[in-house]
């Protein structure tokens, strides 16, 4: 087969890690590839005799991108098999099958998050994708439901799920066991449904009680919103010296915090997989991880904790349990639950299907 993949989105967030962590597989395949993407940020696969890269920046989902894609990349594209993308958006003027992920479908689901305007946009390009897509591939059975309640059952979707980056199993093997810190890591963004706002109340209370572990946040306080005043306030009230900020790191240093960290917190309201809690039990960390649907599916078979969503009272009940009563351990994987998420497996699910 002729594939186009999508490449515009491998430096985004779970949608890069999830493109970075398939490419290397499907390039394995025995299929030839044209990336369409930032050429510079894809120079490391140029050498891949089974290779050709596009140069395209048209930013996903902007009006060029709808109406005004450039005929000559649809042209190059429409002389291949199928178009792939891992998110979905999908240029105008692609004529030929067009495969795509849905990861979740958060905001008719959380309607709060947006304005109605807002909502009625995202909405469109759901269902201008999901009329487009021969199926639609995602990332767990929770999304899958969702997906199919909010689109319809007409398309097929496949469930294949997001995954573990090799790079966290090779530095598991590599520094085996970690000395552990007083320290708590949370890992994601500051858009309501992470649940960092309860997270940081249940953490003072429990501050108040006497625990002394930091909260460390691993992302940049550059990237909060006004409407997040009062998150900020929360942890300027808290100091330096119980809740830091690390701005961007790079992938030793987070495995690195990860590993040391004596509990990673992930107080999600909404997922459509959850990577950080795998992250961190592969490293030898134990999580604390809110009740949601999507993480009672992924996390059913791992060694974790879980607490009520959205429930603060709870949530510092069970730090202070695991951290300050010391009810903790770290946890203990089996080979089976190592390896049951990896981008192989994901991979070569969707070559399947595309088939």
């Amino acid at each position: 087969m002729k594939i186009c993949i999508d490449c515009r989105m491998i430096d985004a967030s779970g949608i890069g890690t999830y493109l970075r962590g398939c490419l290397p597989y499907f390039l394995q395949s025995g299929n030839d590839f044209l990336l369409l993407g930032n050429a510079a940020r894809l120079i490391s696969f140029s050498s891949n005799t089974n290779v050709k890269i596009i140069e395209c920046n048209i930013k996903p989902f902007s009006l060029k991108e709808l109406l005004f894609f450039p005929g000559r990349l649809a042209k190059q594209i429409n002389k291949l098999d199928l178009f792939f993308s891992p998110f979905f958006n999908i240029p105008c003027g692609i004529k030929i099958p067009v495969f795509i992920t849905i990861h979740d479908i958060i905001f008719p689901d959380m309607p709060e998050l947006l304005s109605k305007t807002g909502l009625s946009a995202r909405m469109w390009f759901y269902r201008r994708a999901y009329k487009k897509s021969q199926k639609i591939f995602t990332v767990s059975q929770f999304s899958k439901s969702r997906i199919e309640h909010h689109l319809g059952g007409g398309k097929p979707v496949v469930v294949t799920h997001s995954a573990i980056q090799p790079m966290f199993l090779e530095y598991r093997r590599s520094k085996q066991t970690q000395q552990k810190t007083e320290t708590v890591v949370f890992i994601g963004n500051i858009k309501k449904h992470k649940g960092l706002a309860y997270l940081l109340d249940a953490f003072l209370l429990a501050k108040n009680e006497g625990l002394p572990h930091k909260l460390i946040i691993i992302g940049s306080k550059e990237n909060f919103r006004t409407s997040d005043n009062s998150i900020l306030q929360k942890i300027d009230c808290a100091g330096v010296d119980a809740v830091t900020f690390t701005g961007f790191i790079s992938d030793d240093k987070l495995m690195a915090y990860l590993a040391t960290a004596a509990l990673l917190i992930q107080p999600s309201l909404y997922e459509g997989f959850g990577l950080p809690p795998l992250e961190a039990l592969v490293l030898g960390t134990h999580a604390l991880i809110s009740d949601i649907p999507v993480f009672k599916e992924i996390y059913a078979d791992y060694p974790i904790t879980f607490f009520r969503a959205g429930d603060t009272k709870d949530l510092k009940e069970k730090i202070i349990a695991l951290l300050l009563n010391r009810l903790i351990s770290s946890p203990v994987l089996s080979d089976g639950l190592l390896l049951k998420y990896t981008f192989e497996k994901t991979t070569s699910r969707i070559l399947e299907e595309l088939k």
